[in-house]
């Protein structure tokens, strides 16, 4: 089952058994989120709820994580997530919102942007290696001038900020966006059927 099969599958769980007259107890559930970790060998992620379950606005602010198993069935899985503990980034409230993995907290950190560009594209030379065909790494974490440098896709926007010094060491993947991944499952902890939303081009045939 590819990526575009699993979305119409998603998308079409819940209605089936709804239209079957099934309780609430007898279809699968649906959980949306962004994934800040990811256990390879255990095929076992950990996501936040997106509460607003807006593409355009998305909050992910639901305590405990989620963790989740992926499907046995390898047909319904899609590509493996990459974790990123970045939740936020307002450049207009000059904040940055992070999972913070040693207290396992949301933290709302103060920034001093440094620079800004908007809007700007994924194909856009600064974030875009167009000789070598791939996108540029980011987050780029420059400790010698105490910077970060951040793409957001959604947002259409290349940012360099400051933090606190104390979060200077923190992991790379701590101003990583996570990927946005969508899940159905019966019983809590063990997916049915699993969708990365970011990597997943509903248009491809």
């Amino acid at each position: 089952m590819n990526c575009k099969h699993i979305l119409i599958s998603l998308a079409a769980t819940t209605l089936i058994f709804s239209l079957a007259g099934c309780g609430k107890d007898d279809y699968p559930k649906i959980e949306q989120g962004r994934v800040i970790a990811f256990n390879k060998e255990a095929k076992e992620v950990v996501l936040l709820h997106d509460s607003a379950m807006d593409a355009k606005n998305p909050v992910y602010d639901v305590l405990p994580p989620a963790v989740f198993k992926l499907p046995v069935d390898p047909a319904e899985t899609g590509a493996e997530p990459t974790p990123g503990q970045r939740l936020k980034l307002d450049v207009d409230k000059k904040i940055v919102v992070i999972f913070d993995n040693s207290t396992q907290k949301i933290v709302e950190l103060p920034i001093t942007v440094v620079d800004l560009q908007q809007p700007i594209d994924k194909d856009h030379p600064l974030v875009f290696d167009k000789q070598a065909n791939k996108a540029k790494k980011f987050p780029v974490v420059d400790r010698d001038k105490k910077t970060i440098t951040i793409y957001s896709g959604r947002q259409k926007m290349l940012c360099t900020f400051s933090v606190p010094d104390q979060y200077l060491d923190y992991p790379e993947s701590t101003w990583d966006a996570g990927d946005e991944v969508r899940l159905t499952y019966r019983v809590p902890g063990q997916s049915l059927r699993f969708m990365n939303i970011t990597k997943t081009n509903i248009y491809k045939k």
